[in-house]
């Protein structure tokens, strides 16, 4: 039986722990990293991926792929628990550690202010930003079709992001800090890191990379 109860006492304490002011230099930033997590075999299996860029050319220099047993069903607003066993797998088998990772889902856009980004960022101890493509949380005015078009993500009097469109005809990204990394910093950082695609280069090659996608495939190709 899980206690779902204590999972979301715990996740109001470690949300109390998120520090939500700049804590990298910009000049400092050498590597930025993607997350993405995935299931497998009916969900039975955890898989992460984590791709590792060289800023600011934005070139893939390292990735790690982690597969665990899952260890907890999916759970309406608990999904970090369910992900970041594989998430801290991957993490520990990089050579290259990143100044900042960009997790594809909620940084503190989370009705307890804990998503995957907040909850991994906090057990690596590693800023992070969450990078999602759907709301789990919070309000915001319509935003205009073009291109840059962006709205804050409120909760009442709290700003818990941004949801920013990447990409004409796209559907908007939902980007709010993890930790270690300001609100307004967070968005900056998610448009520092775009190549013409919806998605940032960070969490595109670390889907591509969890996905065995073309553009992986091809960078594997370049490299043999």
């Amino acid at each position: 039986m899980i206690d779902t109860q204590a999972l979301r006492e715990e996740q109001r304490q470690r949300a109390s722990e998120v520090y939500l002011q700049d804590d990298i230099a910009c000049e400092s930033v050498r590597f930025i990293a993607g997350a993405d997590v995935g299931f497998e075999q009916q969900g039975e299996i955890t898989r992460a991926a984590i791709a590792i860029l060289r800023y600011p050319s934005l070139e893939l220099v390292e990735y790690q792929v982690a597969r665990v047993p899952t260890s907890l069903p999916y759970i309406p607003g608990l999904l970090s628990f369910r992900e970041y066993p594989a998430l801290l797998a991957a993490w520990e088998q990089l050579q290259q550690q990143p100044d900042l990772v960009f997790v594809d889902g909620q940084g503190i856009a989370h009705p307890r202010r804990l998503g995957v980004a907040s909850h991994f960022g906090l057990l690596a101890d590693v800023p992070t930003i969450g990078v999602a493509k759907s709301r789990l949380c919070g309000q915001f005015l319509p935003l205009n079709s073009d291109n840059g078009a962006v709205q804050p993500l409120v909760d009442g009097d709290e700003q818990l992001g941004w949801v920013w469109r990447s990409k004409t005809r796209c559907n908007p990204l939902f980007i709010s800090p993890g930790h270690r990394v300001s609100v307004a910093s967070s968005l900056v950082w998610v448009q520092h890191c775009m190549a013409g695609y919806r998605l940032p280069e960070p969490t595109r090659w670390a889907d591509a990379i969890a996905s065995n996608r073309p553009l992986f495939q091809r960078w594997v190709m370049e490299k043999s």
